[in-house]
């Protein structure tokens, strides 16, 4: 690789221009986009029934906090291996494979009774939710060029928040409309997973296999000039800057999602008083303002690229301005009004999707595609370990201040600006790694 094509990302200033043609690979965007939302629906219900679970089942903010800490150990751990299995078998049988997982993992909240039952469903759905990104990453790295894949991978990550925002009527289409109780509700809506595990048999393998796209989608999505296919181990994955590059900002920005994943409910039941499970506006309008981030993060690097920058630049750029949309959390555990608080919040989870939609670009920005969901899986990996800290202290920090949030949100915005300086100090121009 020479110079040019290292300070580019790889890309051949030589290469002719690809027209954008062909609509194909956007309906393996909508089978991924269905996923993370019925994925985002399992790992949330737990979230929105803990109050009451809570009082039912007689759990304080530690008990609480421990199932947490299951889940993202559970999610940490299971990274290394979904990773590993997406490389290994592909992202049809990889992800397959993790559908079947966190499917059963899900159904299993129905059956448990005390802490430790739920640590054990949790620890189930951790391990095979862990093979989400992995398999998404992956799957985009196969079916969009670098000039368009953050923009795909921002939509599918949007649909993180279209599963929180639909796990409320979720909820209430189960228990009020059907009228089951929450263990009935767990157990039927396993059957989104099946559903969800039949489509991505049927419809999903790379493009040149499917049959179904056209010669000109074909070239626009293998015109970026050829890479290296053999695979790289994990012996070497580790032992790489890019890889720790990744991870490092994983470690540092995951948390902060599973803190508002998980917490949040929490927070306004206690704060405000308001059940996010009957009262939706609020959360609707936090997550639907964090899909926008989602998009338009994904937008704006891929637009730059298209201008002429180099993906370094255009990566990175973006990633600091979503860290400034994130500094306004500071203000909210001072503000007396709700909708103030919810527009705070919002704008901060739509930094946190600007820049996590960038940050997942990185590793087929850099990385041979076989080595792209093991990267992935060592980066989800330190993401579920600051999750799993952040879970126990913040448990532990709530109960010593009386469900303060104050020292939690403030640690919240400066992740991100940690997060780029240790990209760029182990990856200064994102060049591509020679095998």
């Amino acid at each position: 690789m020479n110079a040019t094509q290292a300070e580019t990302g790889g890309e051949s200033p030589r290469a002719g221009p690809v027209p954008r043609t062909g609509r194909y690979r956007w309906m393996i965007i909508a089978i991924l986009f269905f996923a993370t939302t019925v994925n985002y629906i399992d790992r949330t219900m737990l979230g929105l029934l803990a109050p009451d679970l809570g009082k039912e089942l007689g759990w304080n903010e530690n008990d609480y906090g421990n199932i947490v800490t299951a889940f993202q150990a559970a999610y940490a751990l299971g990274f290394l291996f979904m990773g590993w299995m997406v490389d290994r078998f592909g992202p049809k049988i990889g992800y397959a494979i993790a559908i079947g997982v966190w499917t059963v993992g899900h159904v299993m909240h129905g059956f448990a009774s005390t802490v430790a039952s739920f640590m054990a469903a949790r620890v189930v759905l951790g391990v095979g939710e862990a093979g989400h990104f992995p398999a998404v990453v992956r799957a985009s790295s196969e079916w969009f060029p670098q000039k368009e894949r953050a923009y795909a991978i921002g939509w599918v990550n949007s649909a993180t928040t279209i599963g929180v925002i639909l796990t409320a009527p979720t909820l209430w289409v189960f228990m009020t409309w059907l009228g089951l109780d929450w263990r009935e509700t767990f157990i039927y809506s396993g059957l989104f997973g099946v559903v969800l595990l039949v489509l991505w048999l049927k419809f999903y393998s790379n493009p040149r296999e499917t049959g179904k796209v056209s010669e000109g989608e074909l070239a626009w999505i293998e015109h970026d000039p050829p890479e290296q296919i053999q695979k790289i181990g994990w012996s070497r994955v580790v032992r790489l800057r890019e890889a720790w590059a990744f991870a490092v900002a994983k470690f540092l920005t995951d948390p902060v999602w599973f803190l508002m994943l998980f917490w949040l409910p929490k927070y306004f039941a206690s704060t405000y008083n308001v059940d996010l499970k009957v009262v939706l506006l609020p959360m609707i309008v936090m997550y639907l303002l964090s899909d926008v981030g989602s998009i338009a993060g994904g937008w704006l690097s891929s637009n730059l690229i298209h201008k002429g920058w180099t993906p370094n630049a255009a990566r990175k750029v973006t990633m600091i301005i979503a860290g400034c949309c994130v500094l306004p959390l500071l203000f909210v555990t001072q503000l007396e009004n709700m909708w103030l608080a919810v527009a705070l919040i919002g704008l901060a989870l739509a930094g946190h999707q600007a820049f996590s939609t960038n940050l997942l670009s990185l590793p087929p920005d850099m990385f041979p595609k076989r080595a792209v969901g093991s990267v992935i899986g060592l980066g989800g990996f330190c993401g579920g370990v600051g999750g799993m800290i952040m879970a126990k202290s913040t448990g532990l920090v709530l109960d010593a201040t009386d469900g303060n949030y104050t020292l939690i949100f403030a640690a919240c915005t400066v992740v991100y600006f940690l997060a780029v300086g240790a990209i760029h100090l182990l990856s200064p121009r994102l060049t591509r790694v020679s095998v």
